[in-house]
């Protein structure tokens, strides 16, 4: 059945293959986190280990939600690796060692990457899509991964 929210439904397909691309990049970060909380090496161990865990359970809603979010706008959201890997702009490949500095500066890039994505995002879906709910929901989303590298970038300083 077609959703009639008041968005044209070309609106609604382009804003749903944007949030899919956003969705691909969340699931790469997600594992990519789900690898730091595995493989985390060194003195830190512990307190690394019980970081990253919740970091990545923080992303798994994430997750979730914006799947849900592309639901809502009437598409179906990317769900398979290959079309992740396909659409992110994320490498799934670590630049740093497996200690917790090393991790933590790989996931922070990631972070800032994906915010500056979602920023140029915000204001296209509200004025060109008319979509001030997504527009919203993104914004939100740039909240939450400030807030992630900033917790990462902490642990830099």
């Amino acid at each position: 059945m077609q959703v009639n929210i008041g968005i044209k439904q070309a609106h609604l397909a382009a804003v749903s293959h944007s949030l899919g691309k956003i969705l691909a990049d969340e699931f790469i970060l997600y594992t990519k986190t789900r690898k730091a909380h595995w493989c985390v090496t060194g003195p830190d161990f512990h307190n690394k280990h019980l970081f990253f865990e919740n970091q990545y359970q923080q992303l798994e809603e994430i997750i979730d939600d914006m799947a849900e979010r592309i639901r809502t706008l009437g598409h179906f959201p990317p769900a398979t690796l290959k079309e992740f890997l396909s659409l992110t702009h994320l490498t799934e490949m670590s630049r740093e060692k497996n200690d917790g500095i090393g991790f933590i500066k790989d996931l922070l890039h990631d972070h800032e990457s994906i915010l500056i994505h979602l920023r140029e995002n915000i204001n296209d879906y509200a004025t060109a899509f008319h979509d001030a709910g997504s527009s919203d929901y993104i914004t939100g989303l740039m909240e939450t991964h400030e807030k992630m590298a900033w917790m990462l970038r902490a642990h830099l300083e």
